[in-house]
């Protein structure tokens, strides 16, 4: 062994490195025991180290990479857990990368927006058809007739209502002054029939009498029982519009357009007209529909006059500027509601349609029956209109199957 001492550590205090040792001066490196320069070659030196168990590598998630330098997709480059990898813990082998609509956003958006005024609308709809089916008025009035093709509406103008009318001419009870039959035929063809309330008819139970008798005598039942009798055509739809209402209903559509022919100043209707055409407001459509007395034909000018405003109360309701008018709805539904009543299971849906088939009948023009005798002496009714019951079933059977010619001269 050397006399001389190792040398000492440069730190004051520190202990002597042995000679030979490699160690950076002022490290914590210490000798391995055994492994000291002068120890006997062969001596039992430590224990050969082991090497490390391989840990199972972790799988890695589909779509990623695990090399070094690609985009791992959480905040950093590397995909193995080592130099370069990303700090925190390692991803959810089940997790799927967030893939990237294709879809831009605007229109993404758009398409949202979309569906929620598709949502809105309809709610808005519903809402408002339950709201006025709720106030309508149904009466039992359809018969238990066989069907017929085609969908069959008789329209009633009544005077019911308010009954501010009913004793102006000393008739008592309610009436129809006005009724239409309106049908819309198995291939698409539709037609608008005015049906004069003299026409003489044999209503049942009672005999021959004027058709507005029947209305007088049983209500809307015998009314649709007396039609289907003298038409052939079976009543889907029974709708009847009190005259009383045509105030709110105007003016809930803001106006309807009436034509007269001669300046009118009527006092006791409050008609005030010139000649000509005009939009006119609720209060003038019913002075329109109700007066008679500055009119020389009396109640057949007012039955055509009547006829005339639901024709064109019917194409207003069905105006864009009425359809497209939220507000507008609920105003008719509300008035037209009050002024409604319908057969059973007849809602505002019906009703719209109703609407639509009478405007594309109008389109053609209201077509006129057949009159044998317009001014029939009749024994308890006075002066009544005649048919003939050949030409009667003629003229309905070519309406019910569509083909009747409004252009061929039997047009209103």
């Amino acid at each position: 062994m050397s006399d001389h001492l190792p040398p000492r550590s440069p730190r004051p205090g520190g202990p002597r490195r042995p000679a030979g040792h490699r160690a950076r001066a002022g490290g914590s490196a210490r000798p391995v025991p055994g492994a000291s320069p002068g120890r006997p070659t062969g001596a039992a030196g430590p224990a050969p180290t082991r090497p490390l168990p391989v840990s199972e590598q972790r799988p890695v998630a589909r779509g990623q990479n695990a090399g070094y330098g690609a985009d791992d997709g959480y905040g950093g480059y590397g995909g193995g857990w080592g130099p370069g990898g990303p700090a925190g813990p390692p991803p959810d082998p089940g997790r799927r990368p967030r893939r990237r609509s294709r879809i831009p956003r605007p229109v993404r958006l758009g398409a949202t927006l979309l569906v929620l005024v598709l949502v809105i609308v309809v709610g808005w709809g519903a809402g408002l058809v339950l709201w006025a089916d709720s106030r309508i008025e149904h009466v039992d009035a359809l018969s238990e007739a066989e069907n017929t093709p085609g969908t069959t509406y008789l329209i009633a103008g009544s005077d019911r209502r308010g009954g501010d009318s009913v004793g102006d001419d000393g008739t008592e009870g309610a009436r129809t002054d006005t009724i239409m039959l309106l049908h819309k035929a198995p291939g698409g063809n539709s037609y608008m029939v005015s049906l004069p309330r003299d026409t003489l008819v044999d209503i049942p139970g009672y005999g021959g009498y004027k058709l507005n008798a029947a209305y007088s005598f049983g209500g809307a039942p015998l009314l649709v029982e007396t039609v289907e009798d003298f038409t052939g055509l079976a009543v889907d739809h029974y709708v009847e519009i009190g005259f009383d209402g045509v105030s709110g209903m105007v003016d809930a559509v803001g106006h309807v357009n009436l034509c007269i022919d001669q300046d009118v100043d009527d006092e006791k209707s409050g008609l005030s007209m010139t000649e000509g055409c005009h939009d006119v407001g609720g209060e003038q459509a019913l002075a329109f529909v109700r007066a008679r007395y500055f009119d020389p034909t009396a109640d057949i000018g007012r039955q055509q006059r009547q006829q005339q405003f639901i024709e064109s109360l019917m194409e207003r309701v069905t105006s864009p500027s009425v359809l497209l008018n939220p507000v507008r709805h609920v105003k008719l539904a509300g008035a037209g509601s009050d002024s409604l009543v319908t057969s059973e299971g007849t809602g505002i849906i019906d009703v719209t349609r109703m609407a639509l088939t009478a405007r594309s009948a109008m389109g053609n023009g209201t077509m006129t029956m057949p009159v044998e005798d317009p001014e029939f002496q009749t024994e308890n009714s006075g002066v009544a209109i005649l048919t003939d019951d050949q030409d009667i079933a003629d003229f309905f059977g070519s309406i019910e199957d569509g083909s009747a010619d409004p252009a061929s001269g039997d047009e209103g």
